[in-house]
């Protein structure tokens, strides 16, 4: 079914529609568990939802997959985003040839960002150079059959400073035959309305539907955010500085923001809502029910399950088999949560949200624009020995610099208990990325590293991770390794693993005890996703270090040899009572 059909019967009843934006996790793990969560919420009725395209196709197989699972078994119409990046034209026919015949009828059609290691976008040699050639290829080769959505830009597109301009060429995707223009994240509702009044009056007729990203964590926030090169309210700013150290509370203040925001939007009109949910649940809930689209109470279905999609499958299946009904209830009702607290790049394996944020359409582009490489070179400058790149971090820790590519803001609070010693280890060799001190028994109301809701108590294991040589690392482990309480794991680009650890172990690094409750452990060291956090780890020395420099320059080789040659490693101190893991690191030279 083409998502036409739906938006025309909403517009009929004078409803307003809601949308819901997925992408691809990294592991099978997650891929299921993210099955679970859509299923979960296909009873908020969506008019639709999306799956995202990775950056360059590198997600082609799973989106499509993905796709036909859904509408086949959950009952849900999707879009499916479609880039021409790294594409030849017959690779682009082949797959629509594909979609079409499995009834995925509704396409977002994009250009695309570079694939991961390219630093610019380039043409493919037999493909398309803009998204309006694809939407042009699309309804040539294939006519009506398709129901298309392009992206929109409230705040301008990176590429284009001049709105105006950006306006005229998203007119031609809609004159090229474009049905709906879904538009990338914003904060700014005034911008939205600015930018929805130029495109009417520029003659574009079709629905233009506001993208909205709901604050689930402050680094993230400023992440998307500087990367986009969005404009943010003063208000909104201001009120989220001074709850940025309490998770619960962003999470909480990203529901009232976005649900203030979307009323705005319905009384100026909108048609409907696109939520880029980052394959969370919690948030977008709530938002939906706060502004009374579905019920607290949930929705009635007709059947203990949600009915295909599909034609003879929708009409005629009326039983299922019983093995699958119940078999998510028990894991999921114990995790669901693990995704809100406290919100660390630690993550369950297994969760949906352990993935690559960067293959949402809506936050990659300008990542690499001139503006954000200045910012950063500005920030870093440009190291020329090992002893400018201990600088930068030491920098950090002292709270000069207020970001790492590995540290979307500045040095956490909890890590500020131990800040000499961080600088310290840095000042050695020790390029530090990660940390957290023991805590044993604090209230969960700590401002520090309380968590979770009143009348609990949180408890962690001392915690560190970084970059260092070959030879330091080998020093290293040498004094620590006649340690029980000791764990850790190194590997570096390579893949070439040193650890103490079982193979596929799991433990809790931060735990918490509250009433009524079973013990939570929201924060894991997981020897599964360490092996996966490597590549994105090291690949953070150059795409987002390296990359700012010439790659003839001193800067980029130094960055380019750290980058092959040195390790990661993490290391947890399981005494909790009275750890004395950064004493023993700094003393190890002695030993």
């Amino acid at each position: 079914m083409k998502i036409s059909e739906k938006i025309a019967d909403y517009i009929a009843e004078e409803k307003t529609f809601y949308s819901f934006e997925f992408f691809p996790p990294k592991t099978d793990f997650g891929m299921d568990n993210l099955y679970s969560r859509i299923d979960r919420m296909a009873s908020l009725h969506p008019a639709y939802i999306d799956v995202t395209w990775g950056a360059g196709g590198s997600t082609a197989d799973k989106t499509l997959e993905i796709c036909k699972t859904i509408q086949k078994y959950f009952g849900l119409e999707v879009m499916m985003h479609l880039t021409c990046t790294n594409m030849a034209v017959s690779s682009i026919k082949k797959i629509l040839t594909e979609a079409k015949e499995s009834s995925l009828f509704n396409i977002l059609a994009l250009r695309g960002d570079p694939p991961e290691g390219s630093l610019t976008w380039e043409k493919h040699a037999d493909g398309f150079r803009n998204g309006v050639d694809l939407v042009r290829y699309i309804r040539k080769e294939f006519g009506n059959d398709f129901f298309l959505g392009v992206g929109g830009y409230p705040d301008g597109h990176q590429e284009q400073t001049d709105i105006d301009i950006d306006i005229n060429f998203l007119k031609e995707k809609v004159d090229a035959g474009s049905d709906i223009v879904v538009t990338q994240l914003f904060y700014d509702v005034d911008k939205f309305l600015l930018f929805r009044d130029k495109c009417i009056k520029a003659g574009i007729k079709v629905p233009i539907i506001p993208g909205i990203m709901p604050i689930h964590n402050y680094g993230r926030f400023l992440k998307f955010t500087q990367f986009c090169e969005l404009s943010i309210p003063d208000l909104v700013s201001t009120q989220l500085e001074s709850i940025k150290n309490d998770d619960s509370s962003v999470i909480n203040f990203g529901i009232d923001q976005a649900t203030t925001m979307c009323k705005k939007l319905i009384e100026e009109g909108v048609p409907g809502l696109h939520f880029y949910t980052l394959n969370l649940e919690h948030s977008v809930s709530e938002i939906l029910k706060s502004l009374d689209l579905v019920s607290s109470r949930g929705i009635s279905k007709e059947l203990p399950w949600r009915q295909s999609t599909l034609g003879d499958r929708k009409t005629s299946e009326d039983v299922r088999p019983i093995y699958w009904s119940n078999r998510p209830v028990s894991y999921l009702t114990r995790t669901e949560s693990w995704d809100d607290f406290p919100n660390g790049r630690w993550g369950d394996i297994t969760s949906p949200t352990f993935g690559e944020l960067n293959q949402y359409h809506a936050i990659r582009a300008g990542a690499k624009s001139d503006k954000v490489k200045a910012r950063r070179k500005k920030i870093w400058g440009e190291p020329k020995s090992i002893k400018d790149i201990k600088d930068v971090f030491v920098s950090f820790c002292k709270g000069k610099i207020n970001s790492l590519p590995w540290c979307e803001m500045q040095l956490a609070q909890e890590s500020q208990q131990i800040s000499s010693n961080l600088i310290n280890l840095n000042e050695m060799g020790f390029f530090t990325i990660n940390s957290q001190p023991n805590v044993n028994g604090a209230p969960s109301e700590d401002a520090v590293v309380g968590w979770g809701g009143a009348g609990g108590r949180v408890y962690q294991k001392a915690y560190l991770e970084f970059f260092t040589s070959k030879d330091k690392l080998n020093a290293l482990l040498k004094s620590i390794k006649s340690t029980e309480n000791i764990s850790y794991q190194a590997i570096n680009i390579d893949g070439d693993l040193i650890t103490n650890l079982p193979e596929n172990s799991v433990m809790a690094v931060t735990w918490g005890v509250f009433p009524g409750k079973e013990i939570m452990q929201p924060t894991i060291v997981d020897t599964r996703s360490f092996l996966i956090w490597k590549d994105e780890a090291f690949g953070l020395w150059m795409s987002d270090w390296a990359s700012i420099y010439e790659k003839k320059s001193a800067s980029f080789k130094l960055l380019k040899e750290i980058y092959e040659t040195y390790y990661l490693v993490n290391i947890v101190d399981n005494n909790y009572v009275d750890s004395n893991l950064l004493k023993k690191l700094l003393n190890h030279e002695k030993a």
